[in-house]
């Protein structure tokens, strides 16, 4: 204990040792103290899965190459549509460009079939 507050204090942190709520000034409980606060805004960005498969669908179904009737929600883009590696990156471009953030490129290297990229999109707070 003593190195880390010679250690804080060299760092130039003000530390004091945490008080129990009825014993101090703080006024908190430890819970209050501890409980991590995220905006409301970073809170309710992310897109709801059922519409980003929607979309991702739409998204490949209108990509010329291939034929819409066998684009599914479990399709991979090169075994089942028959696609080549440089399609599959047109296919990313267009979805950076439908859910409006891009995907940097060791992900979209990674994103082979719909459901990985339903997954990624889902879960990125910058998609729209």
């Amino acid at each position: 204990m003593a190195a880390r507050n010679a250690l804080l204090k060299y760092m130039r942190v003000n530390v004091r040792p945490l008080q129990s709520p009825g014993a101090g000034s703080l006024g908190v409980s430890l819970s209050q103290l501890i409980r991590r606060h995220f905006s409301e805004e970073v809170k309710g960005s992310f897109l709801d899965k059922f519409e980003v498969t929607d979309r991702v669908t739409n998204v490949v179904k209108n990509f010329q190459k291939l034929d819409p009737s066998k684009v599914t929600p479990d399709a991979h883009f090169q075994n089942d549509l028959g696609l080549e590696s440089l399609d599959t990156l047109e296919i990313v471009m267009a979805l950076e460009e439908e859910f409006g953030f891009e995907i940097p490129d060791n992900e979209a290297e990674k994103i082979n079939c719909i459901n990985l990229a339903v997954k990624f999109i889902a879960s990125h707070p910058q998609a729209k």
